[in-house]
């Protein structure tokens, strides 16, 4: 049997899979921005070869789909080039949409875990809470966020805090389907076991059912940071906001700006991929501390 291998079982495939995307990307760019260029060609009366629409599609100022050298030189620019205070720097953006999103999550984790313990431990919420819980994620959160935003200005509620609870309002979801899931998952003949032990409820849930539920905790909590940014996200856009990732799309979106459209897109998914590696590591040092082989 062979050893695990970082490169061969890791690295290559990922590789492999993203250098196909790349070039998948760069063949899309010549198509999507080919008309353009033959429209301009054709106004002026010239005649355009193909590799001058290669060359042409891909430096274009506002191109229909950007190149992958665009998107990074772009990002570069407003993440190194541009100080950290500047409004034109993804990183003052990205912080403002983060400090949304963790506040979100942070809302959100806890009502989670709180309603999740209550359907568990109580029949009656568990019939009549859990239908709407799943019945919430049903509507739209493009026609949730406006009104969330506009009742709480009504009572003098902005900035912060009407952001956060639309993240809230998506990432207390997977937390509460999973933490039920969890908290249910020890086995009849534990619970058993527990019950000749003359062990309380308070008893069964801290030794058994809350150690149990960590691994769904966990993922659930990967889902929720990620679906919480997007929230975050969102609640920048009926807003008119001036700063922020949403505000950053918004700005490309109005005045036709691809480029900083999707420098801000690789941001946000970069931030994502960064909160999801930050819970990941919590929930191995978590399994390490409860005695769990690495």
């Amino acid at each position: 049997m062979q050893e695990p291998s970082f490169l061969r079982d890791k690295l290559l495939p990922v590789g492999t899979i993203v250098l196909l995307l790349i070039a998948i990307w760069y063949v899309a760019v010549v198509f999507l921005n080919a008309p353009f260029e033959r429209d301009t060609a054709g106004r002026a009366g010239t005649e355009i070869s193909f590799s001058e629409i290669v060359r042409n599609t891909m430096a274009q100022e506002r191109p229909v789909l950007p190149a992958p050298h665009q998107v990074i030189a772009e990002i570069w620019d407003t993440t190194f080039n541009k100080a950290i205070t500047s409004k034109r720097s993804l990183v003052y953006h990205a912080w403002i949409t983060l400090s949304a999103t963790l506040l979100g999550f942070g809302i959100g984790a806890a009502l989670g875990i709180l309603l999740a313990v209550g359907i568990v431990h109580n029949r009656a919420m568990d019939r009549s809470l859990m239908p709407w819980v799943i019945a919430s994620q049903t509507i739209p959160i493009l026609a949730v966020a406006p009104m969330i935003i506009v009742v709480l200005n009504a009572v003098g509620i902005s900035g912060l805090l009407p952001k956060a609870l639309i993240s809230t309002y998506l990432s207390f979801f997977p937390v509460v389907v999973g933490m039920v899931k969890g908290l249910r998952s020890p086995e009849t003949i534990q619970l058993d076991l527990m019950h000749t032990y003359n062990a309380s409820s308070a008893q069964t849930f801290w030794k058994l059912r809350w150690p149990s539920s960590m691994p769904y905790l966990f993922t659930s909590l990967k889902v929720a940071v990620a679906i919480s940014l997007v929230g975050a996200i969102v609640g920048e856009l009926p807003t008119g906001a001036v700063a922020g990732l949403g505000a950053r799309l918004l700005a490309g979106s109005y005045y036709g700006q691809t480029v900083q459209i999707w420098a801000a897109l690789f941001m946000a998914a970069a931030l994502a991929a960064v909160l999801v590696m930050i819970v990941g590591f919590a929930h191995t040092a978590v399994l390490k501390r409860m005695g769990a082989k690495p």
